[in-house]
């Protein structure tokens, strides 16, 4: 059981990109920190996984977070989490209970992104609809209602869902030629929605949720999605991940987050606003 005097955050997909580096952002403020992911140990493969070109699977894994998070001195506890796997959900968040006792924020970050995800219109199936729901409508329910009483017992909570730029607005042009297609876009509007009905059913009891959209991050899902150039090709438009990772811990620990409550958060113009990162284009050499 962990000190019940340190705050606890749990943080889903957390074997790379933003959930890694979020999962550090509050080892530093001093949180102990759980962490869920299919990816355990370095090079494993899963059905419906990204993978680089040639097949390899990305590098990351919840080990390696786990062992960058105690590099802080903070307790990492690192479990098996498969979204599309209603048990699996369930059974991630009760040992994380039974681990600490608490949570004080939870992240839903992971997400499904087989390669059907963003599939032409008249290509969707009944599958990948329901993988989509089972891993962007399921999934953070399930997490939130099993996490929920125990944050209202203990006298608040944070919740922080990572929605997508695809769950706000139409896509540019046509899936298949570099928009969104409807599932991926269905999954993270579910996503968008579920932060403000859960502040105005539980706001009042403490308990506080936001929507975070990222925006265009690079992380290796990105680079084994458009490769190395095109990341290069969107210059600015591309954030590393601790920027995103930076305003989440700031959303869950800063007085004056509440009222950014019942809207999207544009991470990346929000964190410049706020000075709760430096101007990552210019320390990047691109200029503004």
């Amino acid at each position: 059981m962990g000190n019940v005097m340190n705050k606890v955050a749990f943080i889903t997909g957390a074997s790379r990109g933003i959930g890694r580096e979020t999962a550090l952002a509050f080892a530093r403020a001093g949180y102990e920190v759980a962490i869920s992911a299919r990816t355990l140990e370095e090079g494993e493969s899963h059905a419906h996984s990204l993978t680089h070109a040639d097949g390899r699977p990305l590098a990351g894994s919840l080990a390696s977070t786990a062992h960058a998070v105690r590099a802080f001195g903070r307790e990492a506890f690192a479990v098996r989490m498969d979204l599309l796997d209603e048990q699996s959900v369930r059974d991630a968040a009760a040992a994380v209970m039974q681990r600490f006792g608490r949570v004080d924020v939870l992240v839903n970050n992971a997400i499904y992104q087989g390669n059907d995800l963003n599939l032409p219109f008249m290509s969707l199936g009944r599958d990948t609809l329901q993988r989509v729901f089972q891993g962007y409508v399921m999934a953070p329910v399930v997490l939130a209602q099993t996490l929920l009483p125990t944050m209202l017992e203990q006298g608040g909570g944070t919740i922080i869902n990572v929605s997508s730029g695809a769950g706000e607005s139409d896509p540019p042009v046509a899936a298949g030629k570099g928009g969104w297609g409807y599932a991926y876009g269905a999954g993270k509007a579910a996503v968008s929605r579920l932060s403000g009905v859960l502040v105005a059913e539980f706001g009042e009891r403490g308990i506080r949720a936001f929507t975070l959209n990222p925006g265009v991050v690079a992380t290796e899902a990105l680079r084994a999605t458009i490769g190395e150039t095109g990341v290069i090709a969107l210059r600015n438009g591309a954030a590393p991940p601790e920027v995103p990772a930076a305003v989440i811990q700031w959303l869950a620990t800063a007085a004056e987050a509440e009222r950014f409550q019942r809207r999207t958060i544009q991470a990346q113009a929000f964190a410049l606003e706020h000075g709760i990162v430096s101007d990552w284009r210019v320390t990047a050499g691109q200029g503004a």
